[in-house]
């Protein structure tokens, strides 16, 4: 297999005694699109920015197409786009001043590509970005980081103040720059419908570490909601491995587990002498459940 597009080893870092990331492990082959979810204060952002070196890890390595992220080569950077958070342009220059700015930077700039998508997401091109609104302002952020077509797109919350419309319009553009190209995103939302339209794989944080990373299908094949009936009541320990969830009402029982197959049902349904139903579960089901221990 190829050398990773990102890897992170064992990275942690902390602010004074407040120790945010914890020995993260993570590796993003190319030509993926990794879905990035964690409850607020996980460490998702600090990550972030750990991988494009706007932070120095305190140890472990963060490996960015090769290079150390905290001394990314002038190609590397090159090939990054970024979407903060916090957006953070010069305000008293236009929409269309901007972008020609940040267009002279680089050499691959698609200005035919930046002015298609100027046009469908309606950015007022001769107005100061002071005075844009917030979800403009965020449309405009992303324009700039799509306009050289990066390698490697890194999104912390890039549709937090777009309307649905804009959101629906900003993943159509997405999967068309990714389309026939070799493309690769990292996308931090907590919108997981947008990340099960997009996404091929998902990293879920939880307290400064990455504690699962697969395929969406994957998640969504294995992680499964069981409801038990039977004509007696049910004892507490039902039988059934790898669970994360378990609610016992009576005769009745509602479980989520990380592992399911026919094998397990059969012997559920013979030993409690009872009924057996398997439901799926979306993501934003799956990611609760994940935490709701």
């Amino acid at each position: 297999m190829n050398q990773p597009i990102i890897e992170a080893d064992s990275v942690y870092k902390a602010f004074k005694q407040n120790r945010i990331l914890k020995g993260v492990n993570l590796k993003i082959q190319e030509n993926t699109i990794v879905g990035l979810l964690g409850l607020n204060g996980a460490g998702k952002s600090t990550f972030i920015k750990c991988l494009l070196g706007l932070l120095r890890v305190d140890s472990g390595a963060a490996i960015i197409m090769g290079d150390d992220a905290w001394t990314l080569s002038g190609e590397t950077k090159e090939n990054l786009g970024y979407v903060p958070q916090e957006i953070q342009l010069y305000p008293w220059m236009k929409s269309n001043q901007v972008i020609q700015y940040t267009g002279a930077f680089y050499r691959d700039w698609d200005q035919k590509w930046v002015y298609s998508l100027v046009e469908r997401w309606e950015i007022p091109m001769y107005q100061r970005v002071s005075t844009l609104s917030p979800g403009e302002l965020q449309k405009l952020a992303l324009v700039l980081a799509l306009g050289h077509r990066p390698k490697l797109l890194i999104l912390d919350e890039p549709v937090a103040s777009l309307d649905p419309h804009a959101r629906r319009e900003f993943l159509k553009s997405l999967l068309e720059l990714i389309q026939d190209r070799e493309q690769t995103i990292l996308f931090s939302t907590h919108i997981t419908s947008d990340l099960e339209r997009v996404a091929s794989h998902v990293a879920i944080m939880k307290d400064g570490e990455i504690t699962i990373h697969e395929e969406l299908d994957h998640l969504k094949d294995r992680v499964k909601r069981l409801r038990i009936s039977s004509d007696s009541s049910l004892p507490n320990d039902l039988g059934i491995p790898s669970v994360l969830k378990k609610e016992i009402n009576g005769n009745n029982a509602v479980l989520t587990v990380s592992e399911i197959n026919e094998e397990t049902i059969a012997k559920a349904k013979s030993s409690l002498n009872a009924e057996v139903t398997v439901e799926d579960l979306n993501l934003e089901e799956i990611f609760l459940e994940l935490h709701s221990n």
